[in-house]
């Protein structure tokens, strides 16, 4: 699809809600309803050394800005592509003799590209920027205050010979920065690293069961004609067929959250009431907080009340102790926890889900991995049977779990897990996306590794064995296909 091409999408009144999109034709599954460069974007203040400040790519040994030693890029490329945005910005920071923060960076940046070109940047721009909701009059008065210091901070930083702002206009980008921002991830999608504004993705409006998902992609500035590079943009995709004239949608918060937090989440930063169906019927909310059921028993009201407690209380030390890095202990607490929510909480339950996701991942970290496999595996299926079946976050779980099986040396559900999971992510993510490509390899390389285990099953382990020592092979001299596979063990 051209970038910034809005023919599948019209601009309509979505009632209580304000502006809304449309789609203008029947809409498959996985295919791009519309690709939009950002507006303006910014790195994370903590990221700032570790994050390509035009692909937003996270990368080792990025090179600094001469100027205001403060921009990071991949290389000479990424710096000459981003020198537009960055010009005045590099400027402003030099002289402040510092740069402020993600917020002020942002909205002067945002400012800047509004003096320049008047807040639309293309025909196929639906709305301008200055024209975006910023709900400051909804503010409540801790984030009045926040919003004070962003402005005084501005004021300080912003240079006097570019175009001066009255503080209620600076105030409305701010606003509009708040509750309209987009959070970049890194090209694995594995971390959120900065924020940015998208004017036409700000028209898309929510529901707890979108039809459409919306991810990064980074562009390509790797080419050496520099005709052939390409921006850093979101694209919105079809999460299943849409019917024309079928409003489009997207997720603003996280769905394993109960309909009434989520509500509340909503109404706290976006500051709008969310009245979807799930919301509405609480669909959904009855597995989130279930109990387990063992030959038709249930335990007690009391047990449960009990062990969701404990629970809560053992997910709040966890992350303390993520936050230290303290992994062993980490662990410990998983395992406490899980085993006392075993035969009491459903595999469904939030807090028992949460627990499963810390336990696989850290478990991974320090490479228990059989362990790791069966929790996974778990929360795998938890969120199964609650996440859309083409849901991104079930599809990148579903990865990690298939690939954490393989390294247990379980190969048959491990292949078995990343193709479910490929599936998933070349719908919400395409065919050209770093994730999707990985995957693509992963899932070539467990395909045939498991050709290579129905034939021959102690052949197989021994060579996986050698290979995760980092020790030669030599099993088989023939030349067979299976000499592939033992290239490719090398690597693993």
């Amino acid at each position: 699809m051209t970038l910034g091409n809005m023919e599948n999408v019209e601009l309509f009144d979505a009632g209580k809600k304000g502006r809304g999109l449309r789609a203008t034709k029947e809409l498959c599954a996985g295919e791009v309803v519309f690709a939009e460069p950002s507006f303006s974007a910014v790195v994370f203040d903590s990221l700032s050394t570790q994050v390509c400040h035009s692909c937003f790519r996270r990368q080792a040994n990025l090179h600094r800005c001469g100027q205001c030693k403060f921009a990071h890029y991949c290389d000479r490329t990424c710096q000459t592509a981003c020198w537009d945005e960055h010009k005045r910005e590099c400027a402003a920071i030099k002289k402040y003799g510092k740069a402020p923060s993600e917020n002020v960076r942002l909205a002067a940046r945002v400012l800047w590209r509004i003096q320049k070109d008047t807040g639309i940047v293309s025909d196929g721009q639906l709305t301008s920027v200055d024209q975006l909701q910023d709900h400051v009059a909804d503010l409540s008065d801790d984030d009045l205050k926040e919003l004070k210091i962003d402005v005084h901070n501005f004021l300080d930083y912003w240079p006097h010979n570019s175009k001066q702002h009255p503080v209620d206009y600076i105030s409305h980008i701010f606003g509009i920065i708040s509750c309209n921002g987009f959070t970049l991830s890194d090209q694995r999608g594995l971390q959120a690293v900065g924020v940015g504004l998208f004017p036409n993705l700000c028209l898309v409006n929510h529901d707890c069961w979108p039809n459409c998902t919306v991810i990064l992609n980074h562009g390509n500035q790797s080419a050496l004609n520099s005709a052939l590079h390409s921006q850093r943009r979101i694209e919105l995709r079809s999460l299943g067929k849409i019917a024309e004239g079928e409003e489009l949608t997207v997720g603003y918060v996280d769905f394993l959250n109960l309909s009434s937090d989520r509500q509340q989440m909503l109404k706290q930063q976006y500051h709008f009431d969310c009245t979807c169906q799930h919301c509405s019927e609480h669909t959904k909310d009855d597995l989130m907080m279930a109990a387990s059921t063992t030959d038709g028993n249930k335990p007690s009201a009391e047990l449960v009340k009990e062990v969701t407690a404990f629970s809560k209380a053992c997910l709040d030390k966890v992350e303390t102790f993520r936050t230290e890095g303290d992994f062993h202990e980490v662990v410990k607490l998983c395992r406490e926890c899980l085993e006392k929510q075993e035969n009491v909480l459903a595999d469904t339950h939030l807090y028992k889900l949460r627990m499963l996701s810390v336990a696989s991942e850290v478990l991974s970290y320090l490479q228990f991995f059989s362990e790791a496999a069966g929790f996974a595996c778990k929360m795998v299926e938890g969120y199964r049977k609650l996440f859309h079946p083409n849901n991104a976050q079930l599809g990148m779980a579903t990865m990690r779990a298939g690939v954490t099986h393989w390294h247990a040396g379980l190969i048959e559900v491990g292949h078995g897990m990343i193709c479910k999971a490929f599936a998933i992510l070349m719908i919400t993510h395409g065919p050209n996306h770093p994730i999707t490509k990985d995957l693509e390899s992963i899932r070539m390389q467990t395909e045939m590794e498991l050709k290579m285990f129905k034939q021959n099953v102690n052949v197989y382990h021994t060579m996986r064995e050698a290979a995760l020592k980092n020790q030669p092979v030599h099993m088989m001299a023939d030349s067979s296909p299976d000499e592939k596979i033992k290239g490719l063990l090398r690597k693993q």
